[in-house]
């Protein structure tokens, strides 16, 4: 199995070297040579399996030969096994053929860690064996940066650079990130906002001095094996209702494109999906994409859903890269455009964006609504994101089952819970310590040359 980059510059890369190289050098995003396929039986054969069984049988065929069936066994174990429900990612009814998928049993509580625990131990493995060091640096809107630091903290293998956008994370966000005494964790919070994050740790890994020099390693959505490890919930899900001898849809609450692309991929390997619904909050620039054809940034406005307060969609790239039939040249000069603020997507391509995708947005008061109303109707508690993938997710209900992705648990946003229906959801008994744990981080400027001689003096310093 063979990985390429979505600007058609970079070399071909095996998975793991893919895995840890993260960005690829032409700045484009590694995605498979080919989408491996498996056939109505295969996964017919996934009913009645354990969540492990189900990943190690979606993911084998796209690692190729870089781990031996034991060795990705041993992994997948090892990253699922602080869940805190049996089965990983159970469904819940909501309402007639609408379901919501609880993708929040993990350590930090969130889907990230779906993902971030697997790739934690991806990174263990393969670096042990080649007896190296890495510099890992993320950028996260909230959850992808807890995720990260529980998956990596005290490893000796890795040093953890987080970007936040200081004052634009939930509380409990920003204390799972600084809490942790680990010393190879440094927690950033850059002054800006998450599209900014994302933005300094692509200029870090556009700089191939300072890529080379601290070896540098990105587990951002940027890194396919993030993707990778999503594609198996949607499995697992569909096969509990009934694929592949019916179809499903699934709803996304989005901001990264990441999750969605996930399902893409689900699709594309031949689960039967109907409906691939991507659900946007205010910050909408997914669903006037989809609208429109233009995609254009206008800023972020703060919402209850901070994690999808993002107007640079990262893995929207990877989308493209199949809409223009794999052209690189044609994505490197869409991504080149969007440097001025926007771009606009030729006929075709949409076209093919839209026999996979449809779109809708939530606005923040219903977004609350949504919270409100359906724990009066279901007894379920959502998290102001999730409540976007439900209120959109009833919008494309039909006789095909909808599932719903719930994307974190509604106590790490306690404030708008609260606000929309007027009870604080409680935090899980075994994190409620963290809140009074002393916190460790470090305010930053939004200036690329000082966050990279941060990084490097700390590493100096190690």
């Amino acid at each position: 199995m063979k990985y390429i980059s979505t600007r058609g510059n970079a070399p071909e890369l095996s998975f793991t070297e893919a895995m840890l190289t993260g960005l690829a050098r032409d700045g484009g995003l590694y995605v498979p040579k080919k989408i491996p396929t498996m056939t109505h039986d295969e996964i017919a054969g996934l009913a009645g399996l354990s969540y492990e069984e189900i990943a190690f049988r979606v993911m084998k065929p796209f690692i190729g030969d870089s781990f031996t069936d034991e060795e990705f066994q041993g992994i997948i174990g090892r990253a699922y096994a602080g869940f805190r429900h049996d089965a990983r990612a159970p469904l819940v009814q909501l309402a007639p053929n609408h379901y919501l998928l609880e993708l929040f049993h993990g350590p930090t509580l969130a889907f990230k860690d779906f993902a971030m625990q697997l790739i934690g131990q991806l990174f263990q493995f393969e670096l042990a064996r080649r007896k190296e060091r890495v510099t890992i640096v993320g950028a996260t809107s909230g959850d992808t940066g807890s995720a990260a630091i529980e998956a990596f903290r005290g490893l000796k293998n890795v040093d953890v650079f987080i970007l936040f956008p200081n004052g634009r994370v939930s509380d409990i966000q920003r204390k799972q990130m600084t809490t942790p005494d680990d010393a190879n964790v440094h927690a950033l919070a850059l002054e800006g906002d998450f599209d900014d994050c994302q933005a300094r740790l692509k200029d870090m890994f556009n700089d191939f001095e300072f890529r080379d020099g601290v070896k540098l390693a990105g587990v951002n959505s940027i890194n396919w094996a993030r993707v990778l490890a999503q594609v198996v919930y949607f499995f697992s899900s569909a096969v509990s209702l009934g694929a592949p001898h019916r179809k499903v849809s699934f709803t996304v609450p989005t901001g990264n494109f990441g999750d969605i692309f996930a399902g893409y991929i689900a699709k594309k390997m031949g689960l039967p999906i109907e409906k691939l619904v991507i659900a946007t909050n205010q910050n909408d620039i997914l669903h006037r994409t989809m609208q429109t054809g233009a995609y254009t940034k206008q800023g972020v406005t703060p919402s209850i859903s901070p994690s999808m307060d993002i107007q640079v969609s990262s893995n929207f790239e990877r989308a493209l890269f199949d809409a223009y039939d794999r052209d690189g040249a044609a994505v490197a000069q869409l991504m080149d455009e969007l440097k001025e603020g926007s771009f606009t997507i030729s006929q075709g391509a949409m076209e093919a964006l839209r026999e996979q995708f449809v779109s809708g947005r939530a606005t923040e008061a219903e977004t609350k609504d949504t919270i409100k109303s359906e724990f009066a109707a279901s007894g379920e508690v959502l998290c102001p994101h999730s409540a976007v993938g439900v209120k959109v997710g009833h919008e494309y209900q039909s006789e095909v089952p909808m599932i719903t992705l719930a994307t974190a648990h509604p106590a790490k946003f306690p404030d708008a819970v609260e606000m929309a229906m007027g009870t604080r959801p409680a935090l899980p008994a075994h994190m409620q310590d963290m809140m009074g744990q002393e916190e460790r981080m470090c305010k930053v400027p939004n200036q690329l040359p000082l966050l990279q001689t941060i990084i490097k003096d700390r590493i100096a310093s190690r």
